[in-house]
């Protein structure tokens, strides 16, 4: 076999070559589990094209399998699907295709396997494997795929001004691609997606975002920023970002490019973490900076309250790009509000009451808040870099030196707003509010210790201010 499978992978495809040759039905193994394995990587997707219906070849194939798997299958686009130890297998006929100019979605007709393979966005994904008796395992591949997988290359089967004119989000899959397996983008494949660029408006922001996501999960997401902004895509759906683009100089005095700090602080996220909304904090953690921009004469450029800026546009940049308006939302938007505090805390002299502060608002998030922190350290000074990273230590031993004697770290305060309503007879009002701050920040400031008996005395004092005394028996 032209590709490398594991025993169980082959044991699959050899049963469903038996069965499409009772079927008298020619079938492939195609697309991504033919470019993964090449590529030595997993894949739990098997594609398979046949000549002739799909959906019939799948329930033919399920009823000699034990235990039979049940069969998923949509007549109107003639696909069917099974799930088999750990498997994802889709049947579907060899088809062409034909688009018009306002939609994404084909004019689908029956079709050769040359047709089918035609039609694949990439030369990469377009390898099909014969399961035939006569000659299973051979690759067929007429665009060169395996050529262009050796070199690291992103091309389109055919003209790619037609490919990504047809399907516009083809554009998004090339630059994932990039980003996913490090390879480049051909030359004329490139320079196509930018004469194209403006079709993005076409299909679906869920869509596109299904497919920015795979970027920023990608192990070096700034491969696949840096040519979503390259080649313009970025400024269809996500012009907030591609804002951050450029330095300006006045009298000398320069700020850097705050795009391209971005996507180093991306990848350094991205290099300590996993998770999805993290990277995603990283990605806005500077996106107030253009709306907050200042020259100051005999200073220089400042962002003044960018991270208040940046955390109010992140619930509108979420609605924008259709990602989750949950807690997923909140937690970006919180990093982003707390990204400086930690680096003010680097310096010398710095009181308990701040690192409860943060201890208090950054509460479960505060080690996601840290390695953004970190992350956020991009200078080319590896001096520089080695002295804040010594700091951020510093202030992580401080912080937790004062949850170990404080506790205040997911921390409720013992004095509630009923406890205050009760004690002096009073309706929801700002003044219950008032004073139940009062004895919040007085805990947070260490003006009282952090337990319901001072805290209760402490009430009173601020409620008397305000005009109020206990009510009898209190």
């Amino acid at each position: 076999m032209d590709i490398a499978c594991t025993k169980e992978e082959r044991s699959i495809l050899e049963h469903i070559s038996k069965v499409a040759k009772s079927q008298q039905t020619p079938c492939y193994l195609i697309g991504g589990f033919v470019r993964d394995k090449l590529l030595g990587r997993s894949c739990k997707d098997i594609d398979v094209v046949c000549l002739g219906n799909g959906i019939d070849l799948a329930h033919a194939v399920a009823a000699a399998l034990h235990p039979r798997p049940k069969v998923s299958f949509f007549k109107n686009f003639g696909t069917a699907h099974l799930r088999y130890r750990g498997f994802d297998v889709e049947f579907v006929g060899a088809r062409k295709e034909s688009y018009q100019p306002h939609s994404r979605k084909p004019e689908v007709t029956a079709g050769s396997l040359e047709d089918d393979q035609q039609r694949r966005d990439f030369t990469i994904n377009a390898l099909a494997i014969d399961l035939s008796e006569e000659h299973f395992g051979k690759l067929i591949d007429p665009f060169d795929g395996r050529r262009d997988m050796d070199q690291k290359i992103i091309r389109t089967p055919l003209d790619p001004d037609i490919t990504f004119s047809d399907d516009p989000l083809r554009m998004m899959r090339a630059i994932r691609f990039a980003s996913q397996l490090r390879f480049e983008i051909h030359p004329e494949t490139f320079k196509a997606i930018v004469r194209n660029s403006g079709r993005i408006k076409i299909v679906s922001q869920e869509r596109i975002t299904d497919e920015l996501n795979k970027i920023v999960s990608s192990k070096k997401p700034s491969v696949g920023f840096d040519l979503l902004f390259r080649t313009g895509l970025l400024h269809f759906f996500f012009p907030q970002m591609a804002d951050l683009y450029g330095a300006e100089i006045i009298d000398g005095k320069g700020h850097k490019d705050n795009f391209y700090h971005t996507l180093q602080v991306l990848d350094n996220v991205a290099a300590r973490s996993n998770d999805l909304w993290l990277r995603w904090a990283a990605i806005l953690h500077d996106i107030g900076k253009p709306a907050t921009k200042k020259f100051e004469m005999h200073h220089g450029w400042t962002f003044h309250g960018h991270e208040v800026v940046g955390e109010r546009m992140t619930p509108r940049i979420f609605k924008q790009l259709k990602l989750p308006l949950n807690e997923k939302m909140k937690f970006v938007a919180k990093l982003v509000a707390l990204h400086l505090r930690p680096i003010s805390l680097t310096k010398e002299e710095v009181s308990d009451s701040a690192m409860r502060r943060l201890l208090f608002d950054a509460g479960d998030d505060l080690e996601d808040l840290m390695i953004l922190c970190e992350s956020d350290i991009t200078s080319k000074n590896p001096h520089k870099v080695r002295r804040y990273l010594e700091n951020f230590e510093h202030v992580k031993e401080r912080l937790h030196e004062v949850e170990t004697k404080d506790k205040i770290r997911n921390w409720q305060p013992p004095i509630t707003g009923e406890i205050i309503m009760e004690t002096f007879g009073l309706p929801p009002s700002r003044d219950v509010g008032t004073i139940k701050t009062a004895v919040r920040e007085a805990i947070l400031d260490g003006l009282i210790p952090n337990g319901y008996e001072a805290a209760f005395a402490y009430m009173i004092e601020r409620a008397k201010e305000l005009g109020y005394t206990p009510r009898a028996g209190s």
